[in-house]
């Protein structure tokens, strides 16, 4: 399995001295999402902070630039970068698209589908001047009188989709290069739920193997000696998606169905999202992260060893002052080295 780091950072050069540590490390790839910072200006600040990582987007929105715009952010980050770029998409949910940009949601998986072709057909053509006409319903895109002047350094960057939903995990599996998990995946749930579906979609995509797509599992880790301090830094990411209805059959797959309903109630009694561990169990902290001291966490990330092809590590930030993450991250850093071989 390839090692890989999301890193924190209070400031942006915070960020990319932590993704300059983790490169150190060993991890092969470092990722940033998309929520309180663009992913693409982020992604050029860890480009020029790092010389062999790849950077990965892990998310950008995938519906809230045009096809056009993210495909020229990413061409310009692979430039930057030296062809490093990973695109990894994603849809966000309707009330974030719609309500805080503005922009249509449509149906999701043929958006993403309609999307991912434009995005790749303006790579192919955007030096040649050849005219780009693609019909769709969420995403035509008519293209006249175009060319490109500068040089492209790649055609054919990676492009990576996050799903959790079947169709969207199918979609992956047809169109994608890699597929990336929700913050919380377990083993158990990634073989039994994520991988039937990713196969199916392979199954789609003419001439397209197993081994054509990189299987990303997301792990949200917190190390440390004293198992209290660090099942409680991890609590507040568990209690935030706790909080959300969506996640019911998640949770009730590994049968915390009860522990999720006493997050929501009291979320509904008005405890705010970023304050809701206490309510979370040590159950649902045991099963959805990985938690506990450097030989208990590395052994539950072996865990998805022969499941995944990377797994991408994060410190835990919900709930959490900036000290307590950047201490989290320390910790998680200095356990890299014994993850991946590299240099401490």
């Amino acid at each position: 399995m390839r090692i890989t780091f999301a890193p924190w950072g209070e400031t942006l050069a915070e960020l990319a001295d932590a993704a300059r540590r983790a490169e150190a490390a060993g991890a092969e790839m470092v990722w940033v999402p998309e929520l309180h910072r663009s992913a693409t200006v982020a992604a050029a600040a860890l480009a020029a902070a790092t010389e062999r990582a790849r950077i990965g987007t892990g998310i950008a929105l995938a519906f809230t630039r045009s096809p056009m715009t993210t495909a020229l952010e990413a061409l310009d980050l692979d430039e930057m970068s030296g062809g490093r770029l990973v695109l990894g998409l994603g849809t966000g949910v309707r009330r974030l698209n719609e309500d805080w940009h503005n922009v249509p949601f449509g149906k999701p998986v043929r958006h993403m589908r309609e999307t991912v072709r434009n995005v790749r057909r303006f790579w192919e053509s955007c030096t040649t001047g050849e005219p780009i006409d693609l019909p769709g319903e969420e995403e035509p895109m008519r293209i006249r009188g175009y060319q490109r002047p500068f040089g492209v350094h790649r055609t054919d960057i990676p492009v990576y989709l996050a799903a959790m939903g079947p169709a969207m995990t199918r979609l992956a599996g047809t169109i994608g290069d890699g597929w990336i998990s929700h913050e919380l995946c377990s083993p158990r749930y990634l073989a039994e739920r994520i991988l039937p579906e990713l196969e199916a979609g392979i199954a789609r995509a003419e001439g397209k193997k197993r081994a054509d797509l990189d299987v990303v599992v997301s792990a949200c880790c917190s190390v440390s000696d004293d198992r209290a301090t660090a099942r409680r830094r991890v609590s507040g990411l568990v209690g935030f998606y706790a909080s959300v209805r969506t996640y019911a059959d998640f949770f009730a797959f590994h049968g915390l169905a009860e522990q999720q309903q006493a997050v929501v109630a009291a979320f509904r009694d008005g405890t705010g999202a970023e304050h809701l561990a206490e309510t979370v169990s040590a159950d649902m902290i045991d099963a959805l992260t990985m938690a506990g001291g450097r030989d208990e966490v590395a052994a539950r990330i072996a865990g998805y060893a022969g499941l995944a092809d990377s797994v991408k590590l994060s410190p835990p930030t919900h709930g959490l002052t900036a000290a307590e993450t950047r201490a989290a991250q320390d910790e998680l850093l200095a356990l890299l080295p014994h993850l991946t071989g590299g240099a401490s």
